[in-house]
Protein backbone atom coordinates (compact mmCIF):
# COMPACT_ATOMS: atom_id res chain seq x y z
CA UNK A 1 0.00 0.00 0.00
CA UNK A 2 1.37 3.25 -0.85
CA UNK A 3 1.78 6.47 1.41
CA UNK A 4 -1.20 8.12 -0.38
CA UNK A 5 -3.59 5.36 -0.07
CA UNK A 6 -2.48 4.66 3.84
CA UNK A 7 -3.62 8.02 4.26
CA UNK A 8 -6.72 7.62 2.10
CA UNK A 9 -7.44 5.05 4.17
CA UNK A 10 -6.98 6.21 8.06
CA UNK A 11 -9.08 9.18 6.52
CA UNK A 12 -11.77 6.64 6.10
CA UNK A 13 -11.11 4.85 9.22
CA UNK A 14 -11.49 8.09 11.02
CA UNK A 15 -14.42 8.87 9.01
CA UNK A 16 -15.95 5.77 10.08
CA UNK A 17 -15.32 6.31 13.52
CA UNK A 18 -16.51 9.62 14.23
CA UNK A 19 -19.71 8.22 12.55
CA UNK A 20 -20.06 6.02 14.75
CA UNK A 21 -20.03 7.35 17.41
CA UNK A 22 -22.83 10.01 16.82
CA UNK A 23 -24.81 6.48 15.47
CA UNK A 24 -24.24 5.33 19.37
CA UNK A 25 -24.76 8.62 21.01
CA UNK A 26 -28.40 8.95 18.98
CA UNK A 27 -28.96 5.43 20.04
CA UNK A 28 -28.47 6.47 23.83
CA UNK A 29 -30.56 9.27 23.32
CA UNK A 30 -33.05 7.41 22.04
CA UNK A 31 -33.37 5.60 25.16
CA UNK A 32 -31.93 2.22 23.32
CA UNK A 33 -30.21 0.06 26.20
CA UNK A 34 -26.22 -0.30 26.13
CA UNK A 35 -25.99 -4.22 26.66
CA UNK A 36 -28.93 -6.73 26.23
CA UNK A 37 -29.96 -8.37 22.94
CA UNK A 38 -30.83 -4.74 21.14
CA UNK A 39 -28.43 -2.98 22.85
CA UNK A 40 -25.65 -0.74 21.69
CA UNK A 41 -22.82 -2.43 22.50
CA UNK A 42 -24.24 -5.03 20.13
CA UNK A 43 -24.20 -3.35 17.69
CA UNK A 44 -20.51 -1.94 18.46
CA UNK A 45 -18.99 -5.11 18.79
CA UNK A 46 -20.82 -6.63 15.50
CA UNK A 47 -19.55 -3.77 13.35
CA UNK A 48 -16.21 -3.69 14.78
CA UNK A 49 -15.48 -7.45 14.10
CA UNK A 50 -17.47 -6.88 10.61
CA UNK A 51 -14.81 -4.32 9.83
CA UNK A 52 -12.50 -6.28 10.84
CA UNK A 53 -12.87 -9.28 9.27
CA UNK A 54 -12.95 -7.03 5.88
CA UNK A 55 -9.67 -5.94 6.69
CA UNK A 56 -8.95 -9.60 7.57
CA UNK A 57 -9.69 -10.67 3.97
CA UNK A 58 -8.16 -7.90 2.29
CA UNK A 59 -4.86 -8.78 3.50
CA UNK A 60 -5.00 -12.18 2.43
CA UNK A 61 -5.68 -11.45 -0.90
CA UNK A 62 -3.28 -9.45 -1.00
CA UNK A 63 -1.09 -11.79 -0.07
CA UNK A 64 -2.32 -14.87 -1.95
CA UNK A 65 -1.90 -12.21 -5.14
CA UNK A 66 1.89 -11.32 -3.99
CA UNK A 67 2.89 -15.27 -3.82
CA UNK A 68 0.60 -16.36 -6.64
CA UNK A 69 1.44 -13.37 -9.23
CA UNK A 70 -0.30 -14.35 -13.18
CA UNK A 71 -1.65 -17.65 -11.04
CA UNK A 72 -3.88 -15.27 -8.82
CA UNK A 73 -7.55 -16.00 -9.42
CA UNK A 74 -9.27 -15.47 -6.12
CA UNK A 75 -12.22 -13.25 -5.17
CA UNK A 76 -14.34 -12.13 -2.54
CA UNK A 77 -17.51 -13.97 -3.02
CA UNK A 78 -20.44 -12.85 -0.70
CA UNK A 79 -20.96 -13.88 3.24
CA UNK A 80 -21.77 -16.57 5.25
CA UNK A 81 -24.27 -15.65 8.47
CA UNK A 82 -24.12 -17.54 11.85
CA UNK A 83 -25.21 -16.40 14.75
CA UNK A 84 -22.40 -15.77 17.62
CA UNK A 85 -22.79 -14.96 21.29
CA UNK A 86 -21.31 -12.71 23.77
CA UNK A 87 -21.67 -11.89 27.83
CA UNK A 88 -23.76 -9.35 26.74
CA UNK A 89 -25.89 -10.61 24.01
CA UNK A 90 -26.30 -12.64 20.54
CA UNK A 91 -26.28 -11.17 17.40
CA UNK A 92 -25.31 -12.30 13.48
CA UNK A 93 -22.35 -11.99 11.98
CA UNK A 94 -21.12 -11.63 8.29
CA UNK A 95 -17.96 -13.41 7.63
CA UNK A 96 -17.17 -12.39 4.38
CA UNK A 97 -15.88 -15.51 2.28
CA UNK A 98 -13.45 -16.06 -1.30
CA UNK A 99 -13.80 -17.79 -3.97
CA UNK A 100 -11.41 -20.02 -3.24
CA UNK A 101 -12.17 -21.09 0.09
CA UNK A 102 -8.76 -20.16 0.83
CA UNK A 103 -9.35 -17.65 3.86
CA UNK A 104 -9.55 -18.79 7.03
CA UNK A 105 -10.56 -16.09 9.35
CA UNK A 106 -8.45 -15.53 12.67
CA UNK A 107 -10.30 -13.06 14.74
CA UNK A 108 -13.80 -15.14 14.71
CA UNK A 109 -12.99 -18.38 13.33
CA UNK A 110 -15.06 -20.09 11.30
CA UNK A 111 -16.66 -22.53 13.74
CA UNK A 112 -16.62 -20.20 16.30
CA UNK A 113 -20.02 -19.46 17.88
CA UNK A 114 -18.72 -17.54 21.54
CA UNK A 115 -17.02 -15.13 21.31
CA UNK A 116 -15.93 -14.14 25.49
CA UNK A 117 -13.78 -16.60 27.53
CA UNK A 118 -15.77 -14.74 30.45
CA UNK A 119 -19.14 -16.54 29.21
CA UNK A 120 -17.45 -19.49 28.64
CA UNK A 121 -16.57 -19.75 32.36
CA UNK A 122 -19.77 -18.39 33.66
CA UNK A 123 -21.38 -21.00 31.90
CA UNK A 124 -18.77 -23.54 33.52
CA UNK A 125 -19.18 -21.68 36.92
CA UNK A 126 -22.88 -22.66 36.66
CA UNK A 127 -22.40 -26.38 35.49
CA UNK A 128 -20.25 -27.00 39.04
CA UNK A 129 -22.95 -25.51 41.19
CA UNK A 130 -25.06 -28.51 39.92
CA UNK A 131 -27.59 -26.73 37.16
CA UNK A 132 -29.02 -28.40 34.96
CA UNK A 133 -28.83 -27.51 31.41
CA UNK A 134 -31.98 -26.36 31.48
CA UNK A 135 -31.81 -23.94 33.92
CA UNK A 136 -28.65 -23.00 32.38
CA UNK A 137 -30.08 -22.06 29.34
CA UNK A 138 -32.95 -20.17 31.02
CA UNK A 139 -30.21 -18.24 33.39
CA UNK A 140 -28.31 -16.95 30.01
CA UNK A 141 -32.00 -16.13 28.39
CA UNK A 142 -32.97 -14.26 31.15
CA UNK A 143 -29.72 -12.57 32.50
CA UNK A 144 -28.09 -12.09 29.26
CA UNK A 145 -30.56 -12.42 26.81
CA UNK A 146 -28.65 -15.24 24.96
CA UNK A 147 -29.84 -18.28 23.91
CA UNK A 148 -27.58 -21.66 24.71
CA UNK A 149 -28.64 -24.78 23.34
CA UNK A 150 -27.94 -28.20 25.14
CA UNK A 151 -24.75 -28.97 22.77
CA UNK A 152 -23.37 -25.63 23.36
CA UNK A 153 -23.76 -26.24 26.96
CA UNK A 154 -21.98 -29.43 26.43
CA UNK A 155 -19.21 -28.35 23.65
CA UNK A 156 -18.41 -25.34 26.54
CA UNK A 157 -18.15 -27.90 29.62
CA UNK A 158 -16.19 -30.38 28.03
CA UNK A 159 -13.55 -27.73 27.95
CA UNK A 160 -12.76 -28.43 31.07
CA UNK A 161 -11.32 -32.15 29.70
CA UNK A 162 -7.93 -31.43 29.65
CA UNK A 163 -7.91 -29.31 32.63
CA UNK A 164 -8.83 -32.87 34.40
CA UNK A 165 -6.56 -35.21 32.32
CA UNK A 166 -4.02 -32.76 33.08
CA UNK A 167 -4.83 -32.40 37.32
CA UNK A 168 -5.41 -36.35 37.39
CA UNK A 169 -1.62 -37.00 36.20
CA UNK A 170 0.09 -34.32 38.07
CA UNK A 171 3.24 -34.98 40.26
CA UNK A 172 2.37 -35.66 43.96
CA UNK A 173 4.15 -34.82 46.93
CA UNK A 174 6.73 -38.11 48.18
CA UNK A 175 5.14 -37.80 51.68
CA UNK A 176 1.85 -37.60 52.79
CA UNK A 177 1.41 -38.29 56.92
CA UNK A 178 -2.29 -39.39 56.37
CA UNK A 179 -4.27 -40.28 53.89
CA UNK A 180 -8.26 -41.19 53.41
CA UNK A 181 -9.66 -43.81 51.13
CA UNK A 182 -13.35 -44.22 50.32
CA UNK A 183 -16.10 -44.60 47.62
CA UNK A 184 -19.42 -43.13 47.06
CA UNK A 185 -21.55 -44.01 44.27
CA UNK A 186 -23.19 -42.35 41.20
CA UNK A 187 -25.98 -43.88 38.24
CA UNK A 188 -24.77 -43.02 34.70
CA UNK A 189 -26.31 -44.14 31.78
CA UNK A 190 -24.26 -46.43 29.43
CA UNK A 191 -25.78 -47.13 25.96
CA UNK A 192 -29.49 -47.76 26.69
CA UNK A 193 -29.03 -49.07 30.27
CA UNK A 194 -28.31 -47.21 33.93
CA UNK A 195 -25.66 -48.73 35.61
CA UNK A 196 -23.73 -47.84 39.20
CA UNK A 197 -20.63 -46.09 38.80
CA UNK A 198 -18.18 -46.03 41.92
CA UNK A 199 -16.18 -42.55 42.59
CA UNK A 200 -13.17 -43.55 44.60
CA UNK A 201 -11.95 -40.71 46.41
CA UNK A 202 -8.49 -40.25 47.83
CA UNK A 203 -8.40 -37.36 50.11
CA UNK A 204 -4.45 -36.50 51.85
CA UNK A 205 -3.26 -34.34 54.24
CA UNK A 206 0.26 -33.40 53.59
CA UNK A 207 3.18 -32.36 55.76
CA UNK A 208 1.76 -28.77 55.67
CA UNK A 209 -1.32 -30.28 57.63
CA UNK A 210 -3.26 -29.19 53.83
CA UNK A 211 -5.86 -31.16 52.48
CA UNK A 212 -5.91 -32.23 48.71
CA UNK A 213 -7.57 -34.72 46.48
CA UNK A 214 -5.18 -36.92 45.30
CA UNK A 215 -6.72 -38.38 42.21
CA UNK A 216 -10.51 -38.71 40.36
CA UNK A 217 -11.14 -42.14 39.53
CA UNK A 218 -14.43 -44.04 38.32
CA UNK A 219 -14.98 -47.77 38.12
CA UNK A 220 -18.43 -50.27 38.09
CA UNK A 221 -18.15 -51.08 41.53
CA UNK A 222 -16.09 -50.74 44.93
CA UNK A 223 -13.79 -53.49 45.70
CA UNK A 224 -9.75 -54.12 46.50
CA UNK A 225 -8.38 -54.72 43.23
CA UNK A 226 -9.26 -51.48 41.82
CA UNK A 227 -8.13 -49.79 44.58
CA UNK A 228 -4.67 -51.15 43.98
CA UNK A 229 -4.56 -49.55 40.65
CA UNK A 230 -5.66 -46.81 42.32
CA UNK A 231 -2.59 -47.39 44.65
CA UNK A 232 -0.58 -47.94 42.12
CA UNK A 233 -1.17 -44.78 40.25
CA UNK A 234 -0.81 -42.62 43.36
CA UNK A 235 2.95 -44.42 43.84
CA UNK A 236 3.63 -43.74 39.93
CA UNK A 237 2.78 -40.52 40.41
CA UNK A 238 5.22 -39.56 43.09
CA UNK A 239 4.34 -40.91 46.31
CA UNK A 240 7.01 -42.57 48.39
CA UNK A 241 5.71 -43.30 51.81
CA UNK A 242 2.10 -42.98 53.63
CA UNK A 243 2.26 -43.16 57.31
CA UNK A 244 -1.54 -43.89 58.18
CA UNK A 245 -4.03 -44.95 55.88
CA UNK A 246 -7.74 -44.45 56.76
CA UNK A 247 -10.24 -46.57 55.30
CA UNK A 248 -13.60 -48.47 55.83
CA UNK A 249 -13.67 -52.13 56.07
CA UNK A 250 -13.59 -53.27 52.39
CA UNK A 251 -12.14 -56.72 52.54
CA UNK A 252 -9.02 -57.21 51.31
CA UNK A 253 -8.30 -53.09 51.40
CA UNK A 254 -5.87 -53.65 53.87
CA UNK A 255 -3.42 -56.18 51.94
CA UNK A 256 -3.86 -53.85 48.93
CA UNK A 257 -2.71 -50.94 50.15
CA UNK A 258 0.20 -52.49 51.73
CA UNK A 259 1.39 -54.39 48.61
CA UNK A 260 2.15 -50.76 47.61
CA UNK A 261 3.27 -49.08 50.39
CA UNK A 262 4.57 -51.74 52.82
CA UNK A 263 5.36 -49.22 56.14
CA UNK A 264 1.73 -47.53 55.90
CA UNK A 265 -0.29 -48.19 59.31
CA UNK A 266 -3.66 -49.10 58.46
CA UNK A 267 -6.31 -47.42 60.56
CA UNK A 268 -9.80 -49.21 60.17
CA UNK A 269 -12.74 -46.68 60.43
CA UNK A 270 -14.51 -47.21 63.93
CA UNK A 271 -17.83 -45.51 62.53
CA UNK A 272 -18.20 -47.78 59.70
CA UNK A 273 -17.57 -50.58 61.99
CA UNK A 274 -20.32 -49.89 64.14
CA UNK A 275 -22.80 -49.43 60.91
CA UNK A 276 -21.89 -52.62 59.95
CA UNK A 277 -22.32 -54.16 63.36
CA UNK A 278 -25.74 -52.48 63.79
CA UNK A 279 -27.38 -54.46 60.82
CA UNK A 280 -26.73 -57.50 62.76
CA UNK A 281 -28.30 -56.71 66.10
CA UNK A 282 -31.83 -56.74 66.40
CA UNK A 283 -33.49 -53.07 67.07
CA UNK A 284 -34.76 -53.55 70.33
CA UNK A 285 -31.36 -54.58 71.82
CA UNK A 286 -29.03 -51.99 69.66
CA UNK A 287 -29.36 -48.88 72.42
CA UNK A 288 -28.69 -51.54 75.25
CA UNK A 289 -25.48 -52.96 72.53
CA UNK A 290 -24.26 -49.25 71.86
CA UNK A 291 -24.01 -48.58 75.26
CA UNK A 292 -21.55 -51.63 75.77
CA UNK A 293 -19.75 -51.32 72.52
CA UNK A 294 -18.87 -47.27 73.50
CA UNK A 295 -17.00 -48.60 76.60
CA UNK A 296 -14.56 -50.55 73.64
CA UNK A 297 -13.61 -47.72 71.37
CA UNK A 298 -13.64 -44.99 73.87
CA UNK A 299 -11.98 -46.51 76.21
CA UNK A 300 -8.57 -44.78 77.17
CA UNK A 301 -6.37 -47.51 76.48
CA UNK A 302 -5.58 -50.38 74.49
CA UNK A 303 -5.48 -52.61 76.88
CA UNK A 304 -8.84 -51.27 78.71
CA UNK A 305 -10.29 -51.27 75.29
CA UNK A 306 -9.11 -54.84 74.67
CA UNK A 307 -10.71 -55.64 78.17
CA UNK A 308 -14.27 -54.36 77.47
CA UNK A 309 -14.24 -56.06 74.33
CA UNK A 310 -13.77 -59.29 76.49
CA UNK A 311 -16.50 -58.44 78.32
CA UNK A 312 -18.83 -57.12 75.11
CA UNK A 313 -18.45 -60.30 74.09
CA UNK A 314 -19.45 -62.74 77.33
CA UNK A 315 -22.53 -60.57 77.15
CA UNK A 316 -23.66 -60.82 73.59
CA UNK A 317 -21.42 -63.19 71.89
CA UNK A 318 -23.73 -66.01 72.23
CA UNK A 319 -26.45 -63.94 70.99
CA UNK A 320 -24.45 -62.36 68.07
CA UNK A 321 -21.30 -64.22 67.14
CA UNK A 322 -21.00 -62.60 63.63
CA UNK A 323 -20.73 -59.39 65.26
CA UNK A 324 -17.55 -60.29 67.65
CA UNK A 325 -16.03 -62.28 65.33
CA UNK A 326 -15.96 -59.28 63.16
CA UNK A 327 -14.75 -56.95 65.68
CA UNK A 328 -11.57 -59.97 66.64
CA UNK A 329 -11.04 -60.31 63.18
CA UNK A 330 -10.32 -57.08 62.87
CA UNK A 331 -9.40 -55.89 65.99
CA UNK A 332 -5.66 -55.05 64.86
CA UNK A 333 -6.45 -52.27 62.20
CA UNK A 334 -9.03 -51.42 64.55
CA UNK A 335 -7.40 -50.28 67.50
CA UNK A 336 -4.01 -48.49 66.21
CA UNK A 337 -5.38 -45.59 67.08
CA UNK A 338 -5.12 -46.44 70.93
CA UNK A 339 -1.43 -45.61 70.73
CA UNK A 340 -2.16 -42.11 69.91
CA UNK A 341 -2.68 -38.69 71.65
CA UNK A 342 -6.13 -37.37 71.61
CA UNK A 343 -5.18 -35.11 68.37
CA UNK A 344 -4.19 -37.86 66.90
CA UNK A 345 -7.01 -40.30 68.02
CA UNK A 346 -9.85 -37.87 66.50
CA UNK A 347 -8.11 -37.51 63.34
CA UNK A 348 -7.81 -40.72 62.15
CA UNK A 349 -10.52 -43.38 64.05
CA UNK A 350 -12.82 -42.58 61.20
CA UNK A 351 -13.30 -41.50 57.61
CA UNK A 352 -15.26 -38.83 58.53
CA UNK A 353 -12.61 -35.99 56.75
CA UNK A 354 -13.77 -37.95 53.02
CA UNK A 355 -17.29 -38.12 53.92
CA UNK A 356 -17.11 -35.32 55.02
CA UNK A 357 -16.12 -34.26 51.40
CA UNK A 358 -18.39 -36.62 50.06
CA UNK A 359 -21.43 -35.03 51.90
CA UNK A 360 -20.42 -31.60 50.35
CA UNK A 361 -20.39 -32.75 46.90
CA UNK A 362 -23.83 -34.71 48.13
CA UNK A 363 -25.24 -31.23 47.79
CA UNK A 364 -24.32 -30.13 44.57
CA UNK A 365 -25.16 -33.73 42.89
CA UNK A 366 -28.45 -34.38 44.63
CA UNK A 367 -30.93 -33.07 41.94
CA UNK A 368 -29.34 -35.84 39.23
CA UNK A 369 -31.36 -38.76 39.36
CA UNK A 370 -28.13 -39.96 37.03
CA UNK A 371 -25.83 -38.53 34.51
CA UNK A 372 -26.40 -38.31 31.09
CA UNK A 373 -22.54 -40.23 30.70
CA UNK A 374 -19.42 -41.06 32.78
CA UNK A 375 -18.18 -37.76 31.48
CA UNK A 376 -20.93 -35.69 33.32
CA UNK A 377 -20.25 -36.86 36.05
CA UNK A 378 -16.44 -36.56 35.64
CA UNK A 379 -16.79 -32.77 34.76
CA UNK A 380 -18.86 -32.62 37.72
CA UNK A 381 -16.90 -33.92 40.67
CA UNK A 382 -14.12 -32.26 39.38
CA UNK A 383 -15.67 -28.88 39.36
CA UNK A 384 -17.07 -29.63 42.54
CA UNK A 385 -14.06 -30.44 43.92
CA UNK A 386 -12.19 -27.71 42.92
CA UNK A 387 -14.86 -25.42 44.28
CA UNK A 388 -14.62 -27.02 47.44
CA UNK A 389 -10.60 -26.85 47.32
CA UNK A 390 -10.55 -23.35 47.15
CA UNK A 391 -11.54 -23.18 51.14
CA UNK A 392 -8.35 -25.21 52.02
CA UNK A 393 -5.96 -22.44 52.36
CA UNK A 394 -5.21 -23.49 55.81
CA UNK A 395 -3.60 -26.18 57.69
CA UNK A 396 -5.82 -28.37 59.92
CA UNK A 397 -6.53 -27.18 63.66
CA UNK A 398 -3.84 -28.43 65.95
CA UNK A 399 -1.46 -29.49 62.64
CA UNK A 400 1.81 -28.28 64.46
CA UNK A 401 1.33 -30.31 67.30
CA UNK A 402 -0.21 -33.09 65.74
CA UNK A 403 2.83 -33.15 62.85
CA UNK A 404 5.35 -32.96 65.95
CA UNK A 405 3.67 -36.08 67.21
CA UNK A 406 3.73 -38.24 63.80
CA UNK A 407 7.36 -37.60 63.84
CA UNK A 408 7.83 -38.84 67.25
CA UNK A 409 6.12 -41.91 66.36
CA UNK A 410 7.48 -42.49 62.93
CA UNK A 411 11.06 -41.69 63.31
CA UNK A 412 12.72 -40.09 60.13
CA UNK A 413 10.20 -41.21 57.95
CA UNK A 414 9.04 -37.54 57.18
CA UNK A 415 10.72 -34.84 55.82
CA UNK A 416 10.43 -32.02 58.37
CA UNK A 417 12.54 -28.82 58.38
CA UNK A 418 12.67 -25.65 60.32
CA UNK A 419 11.59 -22.24 58.71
Amino acid sequence: MTQKQQRLSNQQQLTDLNSFKRDAIAKIYQGKPLTGKDGIFSDMIKDILETALGEELNQHLDLEKLNLGDDFNNRKNGFNSKTVKTKESAFVLNTPRDRNSSFEPQIVKKNQTVLTEELDNKIIALYGLGMSYRDISSHMQEIYGIEISKSSITAITDKILPKIKSWQNRPLEEIYPIIFLDAMHFKCSEGNTVISKAFYTVLGINQEGKKDVLGLYLSESEGANFWLGVLTDLQNRGIKDILIACIDGLKGFPEAINSIFPKTEIQLCIIHQIRNSLKYIASKNQKEFMVDLKEVYQANSRDLAESKLLELEEKWGKKYPLVLKSWNNNWHNLSGYFKYPAEIRKMIYTTNAVEGLHRQIRKVTKTKGSFTSQTALEKLIFLTIRNIAKKWVMPIPNWSLIIGQLDIFFTGRLNLSLA
